[in-house]
């Protein structure tokens, strides 16, 4: 039964990361360090969280940039 529950939980949080991973090299952002944290995965958590992890300072303006657009914010930094 613990076995099945923790199963489940890391499941669900590697399907989230890859619908993630999928959903922003869509519009050309690639966040190389994006897992599940191995520190929250080997915890009680309910669910393991997503580490969005380190990128280059022109990934995050790229990512920036979409977020903005997805808003209707077309304003330039």
């Amino acid at each position: 039964m613990v076995e099945r529950a923790v199963g489940e939980r890391i499941g669900s949080t590697e399907e989230a990361v890859e619908r993630l991973r999928e959903a922003l090299c869509g519009v050309g952002v690639v966040l190389p360090s994006l897992r599940v944290d191995p520190v929250t995965w080997a915890g009680a958590q309910p669910f393991p969280l997503v580490d969005l992890g380190r990128c280059h300072p022109l990934v995050a303006a790229r990512l920036a940039g979409v977020l903005r657009e997805a808003a209707g914010d077309d304003r330039r930094p």
